[in-house]
């Protein structure tokens, strides 16, 4: 028993400091992404948390604000203008891309020919560069002499839409080129969905006489909640946030018909000087990103279905 206990006694603290190499091991991996997060991340999130209570032009000193910078908000007309075009822009986008995605993804998942090919090719505008998508969009829905208003005349339409120099189809416009470029990457998260349901399922309906709308209605969709719930969730924040296709496409006109809550706040930080007030739109933006986030995730356990078959 002495020799026993020795044992225990002598190999314990080399246990440990075996345990204490590997923490630190571990660590030294995620440390490099810890400070990466930390200082361009985590700080400036801080220091704008603290702006937002602040007038500041950049140049001189720091002054205290209290909440005027957010009560300013209610009688900024550019930020209501804004906010109800980042709702529009969001309620067009989320719903249209999602069903875009799903509808390409079960057409693709048929045993057709060439369908890897073409799986290539719907995906392709999410990896190329957002700036040549948007000025290739503009071209195409130029109103003077693009393809898609030359279409429209050779049709017999006399007086086609001027698409994103019009106030009423500017948006429109924004949303169907994020809807083309977005709804590949979620088409392929769909895709490995559908490629996860067990075919037994689908066999014991056509066992039962089921038909295709009802397969696709009783099985295909609630099988499919938990990746419609994370495309719901990303596609949303995504969409809050969307700039810089705006910003190439419209840059926020004609007028203010395209301004949206992100190009507001780059607009009063770097064009009007104004780090404080455009610190409190992006808290603003912030809260109502996490409520709409919150919402999403309270209504889950309603809707979505994590089955184990």
């Amino acid at each position: 028993m002495g020799i026993m206990r020795l044992s225990i006694h002598t190999t314990s603290p080399t246990r440990g400091r075996r345990q204490l190499t590997k923490n630190l091991v571990a660590y030294s991996f995620v440390l490099p992404n810890l400070l990466g997060f930390a200082v361009f991340t985590l700080v400036p999130i801080v220091f704008s948390l603290g702006l937002a209570f602040m007038n500041w032009d950049g140049a001189n000193q720091i002054s205290w604000a209290g909440l005027d910078n957010f009560k300013r908000l209610l009688d900024d007309d550019t930020f209501k203008i804004a906010l109800k075009n980042t709702l529009w822009y969001v309620g067009g986008t989320v719903p249209l891309t999602m069903v875009c995605s799903l509808g390409l993804a079960v057409l693709l998942n048929q045993p057709l020919r060439g369908r890897n090919i073409f799986r290539t090719i719907y995906f392709f505008p999410y990896v190329a560069s957002l700036v040549a998508v948007a000025v290739v969009w503009n071209m195409l829905f130029f109103p003077s002499a693009g393809p898609v208003n030359e279409f429209l005349r050779a049709l017999g339409v006399d007086n086609p839409p001027r698409w994103s120099a019009s106030v009423d189809w500017a948006m429109p416009t924004v949303v169907m080129a994020s809807i083309w470029r977005n709804m590949g990457y979620y088409m392929i998260i769909y895709l490995a969905a559908l490629q996860g349901i067990p075919r037994i399922l689908y066999e014991s309906a056509a066992i039962d006489g089921a038909n295709a709308w009802q397969k696709f209605r009783y099985i295909t969709v609630p099988m499919l909640t938990p990746a419609t719930f994370f495309i719901s969730i990303m596609l949303t924040i995504t969409s809050f946030k969307v700039f810089d296709l705006i910003l190439v496409m419209t840059n926020g006109g004609p007028g203010r018909a395209t301004n949206v809550l992100v190009l507001h706040t780059y607009n009063t930080a770097f064009r009007q000087f104004r780090f404080g007030y455009s610190s409190a739109i992006a808290m603003v933006l912030f809260a109502l990103v996490m409520v709409i986030t919150l919402v999403q995730f309270y209504m889950e356990r309603r809707w979505v279905e994590y089955s184990q078959v």
